[in-house]
């Protein structure tokens, strides 16, 4: 998620602010489950798959905005 960001910062964001700690975590569960649902793991049905896949994004989003914030 975070590919270009050093991953110490990411880490201390993680240890230091427990809403992004929250957030994070979140998110990486909401990916294993697309992830296991594309695979055919997760049996879910589109509309699941799809809400699932926005609501990812929408953390992705937020956690991005937080980085950002707390980076400068």
């Amino acid at each position: 998620m975070f590919e270009e960001q050093p991953q110490p910062e990411i880490d201390a964001l993680i240890k230091g602010d427990p809403e992004f700690k929250q957030l994070y975590q979140h998110h990486q569960k909401l990916d294993k489950k697309v992830m296991d649902a594309e695979l055919g793991v997760l049996p879910v049905d589109d509309t699941t798959l799809s809400q699932m896949k926005r609501e990812k994004l929408a953390a992705k989003d937020r956690l991005v905005r937080m980085y950002a914030a707390r980076a400068h």
